[in-house]
């Protein structure tokens, strides 16, 4: 996938302290490890039933973001990205269809577990390639839920012997009643809950937020209370503590996580263990499109793949990103994201024309001023205000700014920080051997038109050359040819 960003060593300003918003607390907190220097960090990753669409995108963007400021500031983290490929019911409160089963009806292949694996092992494979698209560093570890079924089975059983679970005719339900802290992310309110809940929600639980660790059927494993799955929020709790510990820094995820599948995994957890499950709980914001939020059930989901059939790049869709807080909702247009596309245009044309990607050393105070914003719980807009700021600054040798831009770009990863080759083909300028003579022969007529001052002539030879993919821009050097 990436090579390693955090090979090329960033000016030393570890001393800084790291603030970060904390879900649970809701306030910002002074980061502080379990381990000194070291950071174990959970991501909610993806159901892969189909691509993943913008929103969910934005969660691992998030969690990317967090992932290198925390390496800025010195700090070894191993993460974990899990991949849910059984199990995620389309209401996150134990009702509907399995998002795989789901699936598998709408590929029109049969609903088995071989089957499941198939479907599953193409939308991963999809995943990682928006991965990529969007410069998302890959996790220490791709945990697999179909992979880790013994160990949400011991996890049940475990919390069975405690006596935090009972059995009825469709499953094993985790009882929240026996757990007086459930609902503290959010602070849910369980009476009102209760009084709230439907007259059809199952009459055999105990309360009715009560969930399932394990759902019966005639699919699945086997286990002692006969085959199924695991419940959903059993899954990330068992891969979390597999792959990291009992106890973790920080479990990131959006907002949406909150009140039902992020309480679960924590009663779980901490019922099983006695132990804190995560320190820091992080929290991405909704994007929405008409100011609604996107959702493949309402059918106004938009992937990577449809931006990319429009012209954009994952790169310009993580600039639009990285202009609002990752706290804050965003509503998403096309025209934000051409003008996302144009600015990070202009940004190019500053490494690659300007500068000639030419880095001397990074100015200091605009880096300490960059880490400064990083440390204030990730502010990207202020670090994409302050790397336009080094541009417009007379004061700095344009290898001074090109230095601290690359600085800035092993954070924000916009690509900014290409071989001069690669990146000014980013800026679709042919090289004159590449163009084709047609071409050639539509700019020279041009450029005697406009020796001429023949406007008309010029302007309709201009517009010919759109028509065929090509632009030119009149410079002191001559005319530069680029190509849509």
């Amino acid at each position: 996938m990436f090579k390693d960003l955090f090979k090329t060593k960033a000016p030393e300003v570890i001393a800084d302290p790291l603030y970060l918003y904390n879900t649970e607390t809701t306030s910002l907190q002074t980061f502080k490890p379990l381990t000194k220097n070291k950071v174990l960090l959970y991501t909610c990753g993806p159901t892969v039933y189909d691509y993943v669409h913008i929103g969910n995108l934005r969660s691992f963007v998030f969690a990317d973001i967090l992932k290198r400021v925390l390496q800025y500031n010195g700090y070894e983290v191993k993460h974990t990205i899990n991949l849910t490929d059984f199990g995620h019911l389309t209401d996150d409160a134990d009702a509907g269809e399995d998002k795989m089963m789901k699936g598998l009806r709408r590929e029109g292949l049969p609903i088995t577990l071989t089957s499941m694996r198939e479907l599953s092992n193409q939308f991963i494979e999809a995943f990682y390639d928006d991965c990529d698209a969007i410069h998302i560093l890959p996790p220490t570890i791709w945990s697999r839920a179909s992979d880790y079924i013994e160990a949400q089975i011991r996890l049940i059983e475990t919390l069975e012997g405690k006596g935090y679970t009972y059995e009825t005719s469709d499953g094993v339900y985790f009882d929240i009643q026996k757990f007086p802290k459930y609902g503290r992310l959010g602070k849910i309110d369980l009476e009102k809950l209760r009084n709230g809940a439907r007259v059809e929600v199952n009459s055999e639980k105990h309360h009715p937020a009560d969930f399932a660790v394990w759902k019966k059927g005639l699919l699945g494993w086997d286990s002692r209370w006969g085959k199924g799955f695991p419940g959903w929020h059993i899954e990330c709790s068992a891969m979390a503590m597999a792959t990291l510990g009992k106890s973790i820094d920080i479990h990131t995820g959006g907002i949406d996580l909150i009140n039902t599948h992020h309480n679960a995994e924590i009663a779980q957890a901490e019922c099983a263990t006695g132990k804190i499950f995560s320190k820091y709980w992080m929290h991405s914001a909704f994007i929405t499109i008409d100011n609604t939020k996107i959702s493949k059930s309402l059918g106004n989901a938009i992937n990577l793949r449809h931006l990319i059939d429009r012209g954009f790049s994952g790169e310009d869709y993580r600039y639009w990103l990285l202009t609002s807080h990752y706290r804050s909702t965003v509503n998403f247009t096309f025209e934000a994201l051409q003008g996302a596309k144009q600015a990070l245009f202009r940004l190019r044309r500053y490494v690659y024309e300007d500068y000639k990607q030419k880095a001397g050393k990074p100015d200091p105070k605009y880096v300490a001023e960059f880490k400064t914003h990083l440390n204030n719980d990730l502010d990207t807009p202020a670090t994409l205000a302050l790397l336009w700021q080094v541009t417009k600054d007379d004061t700095l040798d344009n290898s001074t700014k090109c230095a601290t831009i690359h600085v800035m770009d092993l954070i924000l990863d916009i690509g900014l920080r290409a071989p001069l080759t690669d990146g000014v083909k980013t800026l679709g300028v042919v090289a004159n051997n590449e163009v084709p003579e047609e071409i050639k022969s539509l700019v020279a007529k041009r450029e005697v038109a406009r020796i001429a001052r023949n406007w008309i002539e010029a302007d309709t030879l201009r517009e010919a050359l759109n028509l065929k993919g090509y632009s030119v821009e009149d410079t002191p050097h001559g005319p530069k040819i680029s190509r849509y």
